[in-house]
């Protein structure tokens, strides 16, 4: 007989800041196809799961990696994401969670070239 609650292993990311973390902001992020984020970094660590298309992803200096639904990613705080991108022929969709200290608002900045 099967279990009623599989748990699956998504993600496991160490935390590289020493900051206390108070609060979370969710988010559901939808790109269209052929859309390509800007050069950006995150104030605050970002952790998220792909949920719907496909999008390619790379930290600066690091090697891509491609997600598809179910894939989870992690953005370290202040680290330049140099790709986050949907490069396929319809919509990717994920949900990102924003790991904020208490008087922390903003979740990310984009940057020049």
């Amino acid at each position: 007989m099967m279990s009623p609650v599989l748990r699956k292993e998504l993600l496991k990311a160490m935390l590289v800041s020493s900051k206390h973390v108070s609060k979370v902001d969710i988010q559901e992020v939808t790109m269209s196809p052929k859309v390509n984020a800007p050069l950006h970094l995150h104030p605050c660590p970002t952790v998220g799961v792909v949920t719907e298309g496909a999008i390619s992803f790379q930290i600066e200096g690091q090697p891509i990696r491609y997600l598809k639904a179910g894939d989870a990613f992690y953005e370290p705080a202040d680290m330049r994401v140099a790709k986050f991108n949907n490069d396929g022929e319809v919509p990717a969709r994920f949900v990102v969670f924003y790991l904020l200290g208490a008087n922390e608002h903003e979740t990310v900045h984009i940057l020049p070239k």
